[in-house]
């Protein structure tokens, strides 16, 4: 992997349970991380038709240096898109990982 190719900032974001000033549990999506360089492999918009009507799909594979923790829990925050990761593929043995990403909108 080399730094070159590593053009973009994107951030992982976690889902985090606060309490509001009611009592009442919250869930809220905070920064897992700062800000990490990535490259973008891919790039796709797909509009299909699904059981509930049309909708259009917006895909995007990142590549990033190893990060520990990082899970399909979170999702990814990218040039004002939050893209949910749908699959982890390691690079090597701890040098990077391939996180593939999609966006729903309906």
């Amino acid at each position: 992997m080399r730094a070159g190719k590593l053009d973009r900032l994107i951030t992982l974001q976690g889902v985090t349970h606060t309490v509001d000033a009611y009592g009442t549990p919250v869930e809220t999506w905070a920064d897992f991380a700062p800000p990490v360089r990535a490259q973008v492999v891919q790039s796709s918009t797909d509009e299909f038709l699904q059981a509930y009507g049309e909708t259009d799909s917006f895909a995007v594979v990142f590549r990033i240096r190893w990060l520990a923790g990082v899970t399909p829990d979170l999702r990814v925050s990218y040039e004002g898109k939050t893209l949910n990761i749908r699959e982890i593929k390691e690079i090597g043995r701890c040098k990077g990982l391939e996180l593939r990403c999609e966006e729903v909108r309906t």
